[in-house]
């Protein structure tokens, strides 16, 4: 590789390769590292780091760092690390096998926390210091500017507060990216915030390159290497039911004034089931749609292409193989239609409700009265982490749960008496959605919206058992308001546990 993507002749200087990059981590240190839903993490120096600590632990010695990121990463950062037992805590979400399965082990510590809240809790320095940050980048501008690349997440957080900056400048990231991205400087912590003047998705309000004092910068890496790039599946029939059921209800919300013919900006989490609501998007009534967000995934870019989709904003992309390639060739066309944020500006709460985001998310179970946990099965072992979800649901113009009413071939019902882990109380939630039918849960007292969800959205081998543990819970005298009964709230998962079917 020439350094034809690093023009600033000062840091032309410190070009090394990653062993010497990483050896300038010490043990202890928290690492700041880029990177968000598989996209702009850095992709060398992780694994030297690793090749370190398997050495140093092979004679004995400890070495392993906290790492603090935008989301999720890749094998190579999260795994490689999590696999030589190099991570002591992890930070603010994650999606890798070893890491989860170390977490629930108790062998790495977890903070699982809304995306909205890590950058003014690391400025407030309530995770502690950030000694280093490793930033993937697509190009040093003359001046030294960075060139963002696929993903922005809390970069500008990372590069502002650490002591010193690791730079990896990767040639497989599309030079075209340049211009694709809006990094706005003007956030700070109480008294001092000021308004943020973002009144529409395709809006820029700051700057297009992240900045960072030369002398901060100890090292730059070269490469060239893809991004974690994961097929999607085709959409199952329970994710296509899924998604007729909320575009019916779209259709019926416009008809009744309450949402315009072009909807209002679309938020959509990760994952089979968005991209099947996406898929019914590009063959519905709908037209001229725009999505706030904070991952755009294969849909949102076949909806630009198609013309349904006019903008999108987001903090990075997630996109499978064929369509990162697409990207990549057609740069110029998703340049003008996309913009790339800090996950402070895409997931901020402010802005959310003011531009009345449709929230669209996930979740692995919802109880009678609405209330959701997105994050743990069985109540105690995490399987990703909350991510932007909670600050999406909770100030959205519309909070929209789905997922199938069953899992593991029908052995548990995805609907229960009481969740086993609560992320998202009933009071966020507005719309439960499962392939049997939808829920809308607005203006209902409790024990209607437990009937509704009942009817709605459970499965039909276990709507029996649903509504007779909601009957005796109503006659049984107690507290009616929001009836259960205690011994039996959560023996659903303790059957589970024991026997493998609830």
């Amino acid at each position: 590789m020439s350094a034809q993507r690093i023009l600033c002749p000062r840091l032309r200087q410190r070009i090394m390769d990653a062993d010497a990059a990483a050896a300038l981590i010490p043990a202890g240190a928290n690492v700041g590292m880029s990177g968000f839903t598989g996209a702009g993490y850095p992709k060398a120096v992780p694994q030297a780091l690793a090749a370190r600590m398997r050495a140093h632990h092979d004679h004995g010695e400890a070495d392993r760092i906290s790492i603090w990121t935008g989301a999720s990463t890749a094998p190579e950062l999260d795994g490689a690390l999590a696999e030589v037992d190099g991570i002591e805590l992890r930070l603010p979400y994650q999606s890798d096998p070893v890491c989860r399965q170390k977490i629930n082990e108790g062998r790495m510590e977890y903070i699982d926390i809304h995306l909205s809240h890590v950058a003014p809790y690391a400025w407030a320095g309530f995770f502690g210091k950030l000694d280093v940050a490793v930033i993937e980048v697509a190009g040093i501008t003359e001046q030294g500017a960075l060139i963002p690349s696929s993903s922005i997440g809390n970069n500008k957080t990372w590069i502002d507060l650490a002591d010193r900056v690791i730079l990896e400048v990767n040639h497989g990231q599309s030079a075209g990216l340049d211009g694709m991205h809006d990094v706005y400087y003007g956030t700070a912590l109480p008294p001092h915030r000021q308004p943020i003047p973002l009144t529409g998705p395709q809006q820029r309000i700051g700057e297009r390159y992240l900045h960072c004092p030369p002398e901060k910068i100890i090292a730059v890496v070269e490469t060239n290497a893809p991004d974690r790039n994961s097929r999607f599946s085709e959409p199952d029939e329970a994710s296509r039911r899924i998604a007729g059921h909320l575009l019916e209800f779209f259709s019926r919300e416009v008809d009744a004034g309450r949402l315009p013919a072009n909807l209002l900006p679309l938020q959509s989490g990760v994952g089979n089931i968005a991209n099947a609501v996406l898929a019914g998007l590009a063959d519905g009534p709908f037209e001229n749609l725009t999505a706030y967000t904070e991952v755009l995934q294969d849909g949102m870019l076949s909806l630009l292409k198609s013309g349904k989709l006019a903008s999108a904003s987001a903090t990075a992309f997630s996109l499978s193989p064929d369509a990162n390639r697409d990207l990549a060739e057609h740069i110029d066309f998703y340049r003008d239609r996309i913009v790339l944020r800090p996950q402070e500006i895409s997931n901020h709460p402010e802005v959310i409700r003011r531009l009345g985001v449709i929230a669209m998310n996930g979740m692995i179970e919802a109880d009678l009265y609405g209330n959701v946990n997105s994050t743990h099965v069985m109540g105690t072992r995490i399987m990703n982490g909350i991510g932007g979800s909670g600050d999406f649901a909770r100030n959205g113009y519309l909070s929209v749960f789905m997922t199938p009413s069953t899992a593991k071939d029908g052995a548990i019902s995805t609907i229960v008496p009481m969740v086993s882990h609560v992320d998202h109380t009933e009071h966020d939630v507005q719309i439960v959605v499962t392939e049997q039918g939808l829920a809308d849960l607005r203006g209902l007292p409790p024990r209607e919206r437990a009937r509704r969800i009942i009817e709605h959205c459970a499965h039909p081998d276990f709507r029996p058992r649903l509504l007779d543990y909601f009957e005796r819970a109503s006659a049984s005298g107690r507290g009616l308001h929001t009836p259960h009964l205690l011994s039996e709230a959560l023996s659903w998962h303790e059957r589970y546990e024991q026997t493998g079917r609830m």
